[in-house]
């Protein structure tokens, strides 16, 4: 963010028109996805020159951009670019494993909840992937393979301890003549292992070792385990390069990326009996920019922003961020459609974009009377509550994004949809896409018109409510295929979406 995502009126508040760049693993007509290759995490490293994604398998996929002049890992600045990003397949590698905790009798799935890139050192890539229990942190290096050529016997020809391939006459069988010979066959014995030609290799030389290809290989560095008794829903970088945090349901923990065996609680909201308890963490995010600085989500829809400065344990927070509820609005379904499911702070740390089930809100670091911008993702699904409720749909946890300049959030919905608005003053943003290759398939013409709320304390904006149910072709929507997870390229219009096993990119 710059600032001037809310206030600043200049930038142009025209929509972006989004075009389909590429897709990896898409899906052909009917083909069954299996569990394990569903995509369960995204993220763009700070160049955005590499992408990582997570699956239900344990697996981590790596994919490289392309579209650069030297085609490394670092862009030249000055480099104009006149295509849209593109991306390639770079490697794979088995993050986690199935486990099972034979004290609790649970079952540990190798499903990756998290991904975040660390900072590059000589040229070699780090990234601390994350199940529900452990978290592993992962170096990405080019290795040359070597291989040794010009060599003095035949290498096809030699088998095991250095006998000919071919022979099946035993030692014990062997005719030996002076000087070493042996009959029955032309070749020369030196000791019982080694067979040469009879009359000895005209010229002997030294193997020479030939580089041969360039490989990505990734090595485990280190594992983080036994700190968290629930499952893990967040990790989150430190600005100062050295640290990290882990937040599960009721704990926050700080950790030294050179120190694995130990780990700091930073945050503890176990109540003494835990009859009493009322809320849970959801997400958990470092600011971007101050190191001492963290803010996380909670199911009552709050986030609470803490300054590590304060006290080693942060049982009180610097700032409280939820909007009250209206008087008579509240139902059974209320507090759980408020859960917040992630957050994500803008480049700057100005602003803070989070997601609920039904809604997007932007929140100023500087005023916690409330969002200054609320965005209605799918509010056509208000009366179906009771059936997504029954079905647990209601309980998906959808993540959210922002643009690198501050002037766009977008956040998955049903039916492989995407939702991006624009955050500007002004802006009526509001487009419905597809994750396909024609993402302006199922696109809303006709976006609503903002409305201003009756609090022009926080001068909410309401944008962005359909239909009841139905796309702008009269089709229903499925709620079974569901676009959970999606990334936005740092420093351009990008788009990267996870829709089941396939990987949609988008520009704009």
């Amino acid at each position: 963010m710059n600032g001037r995502g809310i206030e600043d009126p200049t930038p142009s508040s025209s929509p972006l028109e989004w075009k389909f760049s590429q897709v990896f693993g898409e899906r052909t007509a009917g083909e069954e996805v299996q569990e394990v290759d569903i995509i369960s995490a995204i993220e763009f490293d700070k160049t955005g020159d590499h992408l990582a994604t997570g699956d239900r398998g344990g697996r981590v996929v790596l994919f490289e951009r392309t579209d650069t002049r030297d085609h490394g890992y670092q862009r030249d600045p000055d480099y104009p670019i006149s295509r849209h990003p593109e991306f390639r397949y770079r490697t794979e590698f088995q993050s986690h494993e199935p486990e099972f905790d034979y004290l609790k009798s649970l079952e540990i799935e190798e499903k990756i909840n998290k991904i975040r890139w660390c900072q590059t050192a000589n040229g070699a890539l780090f990234l601390l992937s994350t199940n529900d229990k452990t978290i592993k942190f992962w170096k990405v290096q080019e290795k040359k393979v070597k291989k040794i050529c010009d060599l003095n016997v035949d290498p096809s020809q030699v088998v095991g301890n250095g006998s000919i391939a071919g022979s099946s006459i035993s030692t014990s069988a062997k005719g030996y003549l002076p000087n070493g010979g042996c009959s029955e066959r032309p070749y020369s014995c030196l000791g019982n292992d080694v067979l040469f030609p009879l009359g000895g290799i005209p010229s002997l030389h030294l193997p020479v070792v030939v580089s041969q290809e360039t490989n990505l290989v990734s090595r485990c560095r280190r594992v983080y385990a036994h700190a968290h008794d629930y499952h893990i829903n967040s990790i989150s970088n430190n600005s100062d390069g050295e640290t990290f945090i882990s937040a599960d349901d009721l704990r926050i923990n700080l950790w030294n990326l050179e120190i694995s065996n130990q780990s700091f609680n930073i945050v503890d909201v176990k109540p003494t009996n835990m009859e009493d308890l009322t809320e849970v963490i959801t997400s958990a995010e470092f600011h971007p920019t101050h190191c001492n600085m963290l803010a996380y989500s909670s199911s009552k829809g709050s986030i609470r922003l803490i300054d590590l400065r304060q006290s080693a344990l942060c049982d009180t927070h610097t700032k409280l961020f939820e909007e009250h509820e209206t008087p008579g609005s509240r139902s059974f379904f209320t507090e759980i459609i408020a859960s917040i499911s992630d957050i994500k702070f803008g480049r700057d740390g100005r602003y803070i974009l989070s997601r609920d089930y039904m809604t997007l809100k932007l929140w100023d670091v500087n005023m916690d009377a409330g969002p200054v911008a609320t965005f209605q993702v799918h509010e056509y699904l208000r009366p179906k509550l009771p059936d997504l409720y029954e079905n647990d749909s209601i309980f998906d946890k959808f993540e959210c994004c922002l643009s690198g300049d501050g002037l766009q959030v977008a956040t998955g919905s049903y039916s492989n949809l995407f939702r991006v608005f624009g955050c500007n003053a002004g802006s009526n943003e509001a487009t419905t896409l597809e994750a396909s290759k024609n993402p302006m398939r199922r696109q809303v013409q006709t976006p609503s018109r903002p409305s201003r709320t009756l609090s022009s304390l926080t001068r909410a904006v309401r944008r962005g409510a359909e239909s009841q149910g139905l796309d702008s072709n009269g089709n229903a929507y499925d709620f079974t295929t569901k676009l959970l997870h999606l990334a936005w390229h740092p420093t351009e219009n990008s788009l990267a979406c996870a829709a089941a096993n396939s990987l949609y990119m988008y520009h704009a």
